[in-house]
C-alpha cells in the first residue's frame, strides 16, 4: 500500500445518473445570505407583516426607513385632519351659541335707547349706544366665524338668481355712507346700468362687496376716497362651451396700501398684516378668506393690486355663464 501524497487532487463530483438537469453542484450552492435575498425577491414578510429586510443591503435599509417615515407622516396627517374637523365643529357650535345672547343684549339695549322703559339722560344714552355698537361688532365677528366654519366643512351652498348689479351697489353705498361720513371718507360708485344680468347668489355677493367696502373705509385716512366700479371683461371661449365673459368688480381706495409680499397673506384664515395686540384695526382676520371662498364657489377669482402708501384695489370676477 503506497503512502498518500500531501497535496490531494481536487475532487470533481460528476452528476449521478438520473440527476435533474441544471442541478447545482456543491461548489455552486447558495451562500449563507441567499435565503434572505430569495425571501426579499419573493416578497417574503417578517412576522409583523412588513417586508423582510436584508440588514447588509443599504438599499433595503433605506427603503425600510422611508416606508416607516411615510407611515408616521400618514398617521400625523390623519390626526391633524381629525383635529381640524374638531376645531371647525367647535367654532360652529360656539358661534351659534353666542348669537342668541348677543342678539338679546342688543335688543334690550335698543329698548332702553328708544325710551320704552323711561327717558334716559344724555350720559345714559351714550352708554347704551356704546352697548349697541359693541354688540353689533361682536355679532358681525360671530357671523364671520360661523360662515368660515360652514365653509371649512363644505356646508356653504349657493342660491343663484338673475339680478342686476347696479341696484345692489347702490344699496351698499347708502348703507355705508354713515360709516364713510364718520371717517371723513368720500364714497362713490360707477356701475353702468347697461351691464347684463348676473346669475349668482345675490346675498353672498352682497356679503363680499360689503366686506371689501367696509375694509376700504376703515383703512383709508380722513380726506380719502373709496369707490366701487364694475365692467365687462371678455375672455377666450371655455372648453365647456362658455363665452369666457366675466363681470369684474373693483373696490378701490386711497388708503394705507398693502405691501406686495402680503398680498397672499391677507386672504388666509385668521391672518392679519399687523397681528399685534396694539394694532389700530381689529377683527377676526376672516373677512377676506370668506370673500375668497364665496367668490370661488361661483367659479370666480379675487385678487388685490396695492403698494404701501398708494392705496389698494380689490377685484373679483364672476363668470357670466355661471
Amino acid at each position: 500500500m503506497s503512502k498518500l501524497s500531501p497535496a490531494l487532487d481536487p475532487i470533481v463530483l460528476l452528476p449521478s445518473e438520473g440527476a435533474r438537469p441544471g442541478a447545482l453542484a456543491p461548489s455552486d450552492a447558495p451562500s449563507a445570505r441567499a435565503p434572505e435575498q430569495e425571501a426579499l425577491r419573493s416578497g417574503a414578510r417578517d412576522p409583523g407583516g412588513s417586508p423582510a429586510v436584508d440588514a447588509n443591503d443599504p438599499f433595503d435599509v433605506r427603503l425600510a426607513a422611508l416606508e416607516a417615515q411615510a407611515g408616521e407622516a400618514a398617521h400625523l396627517i390623519a390626526e391633524l385632519q381629525a383635529r381640524d374637523r374638531l376645531k371647525t365643529q367647535f367654532l360652529a357650535n360656539i358661534s351659534h351659541d353666542l348669537r342668541t345672547p348677543l342678539t338679546a343684549i342688543i335688543t334690550h339695549a335698543e329698548i332702553l335707547r328708544d325710551g320704552m322703559l323711561g327717558e334716559l339722560s344724555e350720559a345714559q344714552r351714550r352708554s347704551v349706544l356704546g352697548i349697541i355698537k359693541g354688540g353689533h361688532q361682536l355679532l358681525q365677528m360671530v357671523g364671520e366665524i360661523l360662515t368660515y366654519a360652514r365653509g371649512a366643512a363644505d356646508q356653504l351652498t349657493l342660491a343663484p338668481t338673475a339680478f342686476a348689479l347696479a341696484p345692489v351697489v347702490e344699496q351698499l353705498v347708502v348703507l355705508n355712507q354713515p360709516l364713510a361720513a364718520k371717517h371723513d371718507v368720500a364714497l362713490a360708485a360707477d356701475v353702468p346700468t347697461t351691464l347684463p344680468l348676473i346669475h349668482a347668489d345675490r346675498e353672498k355677493l352682497t356679503h363680499v362687496l360689503g366686506n371689501l367696502v367696509g375694509n376700504a373705509i376703515h383703512f383709508t385716512p380722513p380726506g380719502g376716497r373709496v369707490w366701487i366700479a364694475a365692467r365687462l371683461a371678455g375672455g377666450a371661449p371655455t372648453v365647456e362651451g362658455g363665452s369666457g365673459r366675466e363681470l369684474v368688480v373693483e373696490v378701490g381706495d386711497t388708503g394705507i396700501g398693502i405691501a406686495p409680499e402680503h398680498h397672499e397673506l391677507i386672504f388666509r384664515e385668521f391672518a392679519q398684516v399687523d397681528a399685534s395686540t396694539s394694532r389700530t384695526h381689529h377683527g377676526t382676520g376672516l373677512g377676506l378668506a370668506i370673500a375668497r371662498k364665496l367668490v370661488e364657489l361661483h367659479g370666480g377669482r379675487i385678487w388685490v393690486e396695492s403698494a404701501l402708501g398708494e392705496g389698494s384695489r380689490f377685484y373679483f370676477a364672476i363668470p357670466l355663464d355661471g
